[in-house]
């Protein structure tokens, strides 16, 4: 029988204080869960071997890949994760090996072998999960940040792009997680989280732009044609792209779904005139979704949910995203078992109509920082004029928890003379309605992926110039959804930059404690939901 496991990293943890039984509400077991601890700990011990001997750029990957294997919904597999494990470790083994001058040095310095061998140990992170409540919500929120900028960083180094400045803070941060420090060691550790993951955004909308260019805007239609088609979900643009040149001249469509819908804008990717159109919602509603479709699925990130029988044979794992049972995609990029796959099936007979929750036949994406700073003046007249009276930044990521209607709720209750701005998949609440313009603006404007939250904040920052104030003094309020551990990684990078007033749900995370929230409350004004009448009373006055 399965260890009993603790794990509070989502927002739909179990009892909204901690799924602690046989499995967790994502689906994963206790096995994967603690082994994702075990990993965890592996990837401490190699951060504190870092203090004494230099990592390399194949460590700095290591850790990436090793963190990014523990965010919500990417590896349920025991076996992966246990290998993942063992790459940490061999990787640790490494470094001393080809260091041990080094490290007789710090022998030395610790008194003995065995005492510097303590100091390059694997931690118990359970230990941290069991220890005092507010080091355990800030050592939470330097770890589960770190996941969540993992992915983006890895996302940029698969196109060639990384960053010193983030790597060494992934060794730092880790490190942190293993000492016995208090509060006042380890808040000013959570900034730097927030300063390095804004720095890993900057990195990765380098990387995305300058490979595919600057997104503009696109109506994407979500009618799937007949004949063969692929869906592709998560976040990896890279892996969108070589499938798309795989599947030249083959008769087989392509489809995003989830976060991969904002590759519609990028200009370098839809040249491929067989990248149709958009399938589906969320992540969460993926398994009724694809309930019998007669199409491949390839997840490149998460999220992942357990799939069902009914399509199970038809979904392709790829990167660090493992669920036993299914086909994976190694790092030598061969799609090949996926478009066999959706040849086979053959797809639909004809043209199969499907809308968004609200029933819209098409969503817009492709407005990030360039398109919106490109029409800044526009932007800037209409504000002046009085036709624009509020910017919303409503986005995040979604889930299943009923209480999320709110986002919809919100934005059709949003006044007339409002501009919503959005990214990630909580968009796909509201992203099919028609709000109609401003200026000759839609009033709403999706502006990526979750890690194009670097987007929102160019914006911000340039409207706040633009009007000579603060950020925190803009008709701008920011309204955010959040479920796995990017949302913790973008939430502390705009505490970094100082941005105060934001209303966050639809739960508060259970890993933050009653002291840590009111730090949060008092310093940063940070708001629960309510309702969305209540709030945008409060915000509107």
């Amino acid at each position: 029988m399965d260890q009993k496991m603790f794990c509070f990293q989502c927002e739909q943890t179990m009892g909204g204080t901690g799924c602690t039984g046989g499995a967790g509400v994502c689906g994963k077991s206790s096995a994967a869960a603690n082994l994702q601890d075990e990993l965890t700990g592996a990837l401490i011990g190699l951060a504190r071997t870092c203090q004494s001997v230099p990592a390399t750029a194949h460590t700095y990957r290591v850790i990436l890949e090793g963190l990014f294997t523990t965010i919500t919904n990417v590896d349920f597999n025991v076996d992966t994760i246990q290998a993942m494990t063992d790459k940490v470790n061999a990787e640790k083994a490494a470094l001393i090996a080809g260091n041990e001058g080094a490290f007789d040095k710090v022998r030395k310095l610790f008194g003995g072998s065995s005492a510097a061998d303590k100091a390059a140990a694997n931690y118990n992170i359970q230990q941290v999960w069991s220890g005092n409540e507010d080091v355990r919500s800030l050592k939470s929120l330097i770890l589960f940040g770190m996941r969540g900028m993992a992915a983006y960083a890895y996302h940029a180094l698969m196109l060639g792009h990384s960053s010193d400045e983030v790597n060494q803070f992934f060794v730092k941060g880790l490190h942190a997680l293993g000492e016995d420090w208090g509060m006042d060691e380890l808040l000013p550790i959570v900034l730097e989280t927030g300063k390095a993951n804004f720095a890993c955004m900057e990195m990765l909308d380098r990387a995305n732009t300058t490979t595919y260019g600057t997104p503009t805007p696109t109506t994407v239609p979500l009618t799937i044609e007949k004949g063969p088609f692929i869906v592709v979900t998560g976040h990896d643009l890279k892996d969108l792209e070589l499938l798309l040149k795989q599947t030249e001249g083959k008769g087989v469509n392509i489809y995003t779904h989830g976060e991969m819908l904002p590759a519609h804008g990028y200009p370098e990717l839809k040249k491929y005139k067989h990248l149709k159109g958009n399938f589906g919602t969320a992540w969460q509603n993926q398994q009724k979704e694809f309930d019998n479709v007669p199409a491949a699925f390839l997840f490149t990130t998460n999220c992942l949910m357990p799939p069902r029988k009914s399509y199970s044979d038809r979904v392709f794992t790829t990167e660090v995203v493992s669920f036993p049972g299914l086909v994976h995609i190694d790092d030598n990029k061969d799609f090949t078992p996926v478009i066999n796959k959706a040849l086979e099936l053959g797809g639909y007979a004809e043209d199969h109509e499907m809308t968004g929750i609200n029933g819209g036949k098409t969503v817009m994406t492709g407005f990030g920082h360039g398109t919106v700073l490109g029409v800044a003046d526009k932007v800037i007249d209409a504000v002046k004029a009085g036709a624009i009276k509020h910017f919303f930044l409503v986005g995040g990521c979604d889930g299943a928890r009923p209480g999320r209607n709110y986002y919809t709720e919100f934005v059709q209750k949003a006044p007339q003379d409002s501009v919503i701005l959005t990214l990630a998949c909580g968009k796909y609440r509201f992203n099919d309605l028609d709000l109609g313009t401003i200026g000759g603006l839609p009033r709403i404007m999706d502006m990526g992926q979750c890690n194009d939250a670097f987007s929102a904040i160019k914006v911000a920052l340039a409207l706040a110039e633009a009007f000579e104030c603060g950020v925190n003094e803009l008709p701008l309020s920011l309204v955010l959804s959040w479920y796995e551990q990017k949302a913790v990684c973008i939430l502390l990078t705009l505490l970094y930059l100082g941005i105060k007033n934001i209303y966050l749900g639809p739960t508060l995370p259970a890993f933050v404690s009653p002291n840590v929230l009111n730090y949060l409350v008092e310093n940063y004004n940070i708001s629960p939901l309510s309702t969305p009448e209540e709030d945008l009373k409060k915000i509107l006055g």
